[in-house]
């Protein structure tokens, strides 16, 4: 099964995640929606996509990316993952972002943590991020056993 993994991020745990979850399979590569040039969907079998979420929403790029090309995704073998910080939330997350059509046609969906780097940010980001996390300092609950699960499961 040849298999892509494409992803939109803002800090660069969703690109982390998407790399994690590419090493899973034979073969796979990891792509920026935004910023690499996205192979020919065509040529895979089983497609994951994943994306930041910053309170409750999809980077713009991945939403885009999936009504665009929502005809193809669906004859494919589909899974979604998200990178954010309340993996909690993630049932009403995938269904805010993914077209209904495309989301019933996933097998997996994902949670797997994320990540936040406080120097990577802007002063209203860390601000935010101190609120709700109640931490000021680097954080990461990326967990390498849902991505080995979610991996999996997009095999069988």
């Amino acid at each position: 099964m040849k298999t892509v993994v494409l992803y939109a991020t803002k800090h660069g745990a969703a690109a982390d995640i998407a790399k994690r979850i590419a090493a899973q399979f034979d073969d796979a590569g990891a792509y920026d929606i935004k910023n690499d040039e996205i192979p020919n969907l065509s040529d895979f079998d089983c497609i994951i996509i994943g994306s930041a979420v910053y309170a409750g929403t999809f980077r713009n790029e991945a939403k885009t990316f999936l009504i665009k090309n929502a005809d193809e995704l669906i004859g494919k073998k589909l899974g979604f993952f998200t990178s954010g910080m309340s993996p909690s939330e993630s049932t009403s997350v995938f269904k805010a972002n993914i077209p209904e059509k495309i989301l019933q046609a996933a097998t997996a969906v994902c949670s797997p943590g994320g990540a936040f780097n406080p120097e990577n940010a802007k002063f209203f980001e860390k601000l935010i991020m101190k609120m709700v996390t109640k931490q000021s300092g680097p954080i990461n609950t990326i967990s390498d056993e849902k991505i080995i699960e979610f991996a999996e499961a997009m095999k069988e």
